[in-house]
């Protein structure tokens, strides 16, 4: 990329991120982009704590909710390269209790991979009306409800039962969360160790973990929820935020609960599918892993199996028309029908504390979008105008 086009995307960039915090939209964000491995693009805006006039920091550390989902998903398929699992082993091989039945009373066999592409039949508890099944038997979606064990959390989705049977759709799902079970019964280790093992570690990671360190507690941004005029502080205590209305798969929904003192309950299993922590730079040092060929967490073929579709045409719901799954994030089939200037084979995914990332693969383009405002930072406004002002001046 010329120096000249550099300055022009520099210029959007920063006016998209402008905007939105002059309307309120945002709190704080942290945006970097590279290409061809190199960054072109870095941007700490806003406020990391309102309140406390704390700005923002690009070594700011963020709950990264559903950013952790690739990062257990690489650890996993490490595991299936070294022959400790297989995608085709039963959950049931794992953790013989876990028989979630469908409605007619029958438990199919729930597969890994079914697992690691949301196609098992399970779902989430902010994927259902108020009145759903996760709701009623008090399943923990993973942001939220400090002190739920992970045997707890097992049995209730379990008693919560199947919404389809195993490998007939694409749901998004609690499916990681089992998953990390699973992992911690095979290595007979704390999730968080099998993940520094087989991912953090190997590519220096440090600000990548299920624990917050006690040097990061002052880097630990303030998170916030969509309000007006302006996005409102999340208590501690949790509070359940509301998908933006037009959303049609998300209308009727009872939204998510989000408790920001999860991450300092001891006792609160660890989630695949949300648990982490980390900053933007360590995020982005991942997804550049994959994207250059998996080095040194995951072979080159396992990497472009990542990347690549692996539920054929299922409706991927979340993202609508136009994307597919791979294995830990969405990959775009058709740039018309999804209204986006990626190419096609873009890999990425979001977070519901308000983050998003994509790897371009034809662009050899990357970028990590982390705020600390939900839901805007994750599916609004901004972070579409971020993605078109990265696009406008490549050409």
């Amino acid at each position: 990329m010329s120096t000249v086009a550099v300055e022009d995307m520099t210029s959007a960039i920063d006016s998209a991120i402008d905007r939105a915090l002059a309307e309120a939209r945002i709190v704080g964000a942290v945006v970097l982009v590279a290409q061809d491995g190199e960054i072109v693009y870095r941007c700490a805006a806003g406020l990391a704590d309102r309140e406390r006039g704390t700005p923002m920091r690009e070594h700011a550390v963020f709950r990264l909710a559903s950013l952790t989902k690739p990062i257990v998903t690489a650890a996993a398929l490490r595991m299936v390269e070294l022959g400790t699992i297989a995608l085709a082993d039963p959950v049931t091989r794992y953790l013989p209790e876990f028989r979630p039945a469908l409605p007619d009373g029958t438990a199919p066999t729930i597969t890994l991979r079914h697992l690691l592409t949301h196609t098992a039949g399970l779902s989430y508890g902010f994927m259902q009306p108020p009145d759903g099944s996760y709701h009623r038997a008090g399943v923990s979606d993973g942001a939220g409800e400090p002190g739920v064990s992970m045997d707890e959390n097992l049995a209730r989705i379990a008693r919560a039962g199947l919404a389809y049977p195993p490998g007939e759709r694409w749901g998004y799902s609690v499916a990681i969360d089992v998953l990390g079970a699973v992992m911690q019964v095979v290595e007979g280790a704390d999730l968080d160790a099998v993940v520094r093992k087989y991912v953090t570690a190997p590519l220096g990671l440090d600000s990548m973990g299920f624990d917050l360190k006690p040097e990061q507690r002052d880097l630990l941004v303030t998170p916030y929820a969509d309000g007006k005029p302006a996005p409102v502080p999340i208590p501690d205590s949790g509070m359940r935020v509301r998908f933006p209305e037009g959303v049609p798969v998300y209308a009727g929904l009872a939204g998510i609960n989000l408790a920001p003192a999860r991450v300092f309950d001891k006792t609160s299993f660890r989630s695949g599918g949300g648990g982490m922590v980390g900053n933007a730079p360590d995020m982005l040092t991942f997804i550049e892993a994959i994207r250059s060929g998996g080095g040194p967490i995951v072979s080159g073929e396992t990497a472009n199996a990542i990347m690549s579709v692996q539920t054929g045409d299922f409706l991927i719901v979340n993202r609508g028309p136009g994307w597919a799954f791979g294995y830990g994030g969405s990959i775009l089939t058709d740039p018309k029908a999804a209204l986006t200037p990626q190419s096609p084979g873009t890999f990425g995914w979001g977070g519901v504390w308000g983050h998003s990332w994509f790897t371009d693969r034809a662009r050899r383009l990357s970028v990590v979008s982390l705020t600390n405002t939900a839901l805007e930072g994750m599916m609004g406004r901004y972070i579409r105008d971020v993605r078109d002002a990265i696009y406008a001046d490549l050409g």
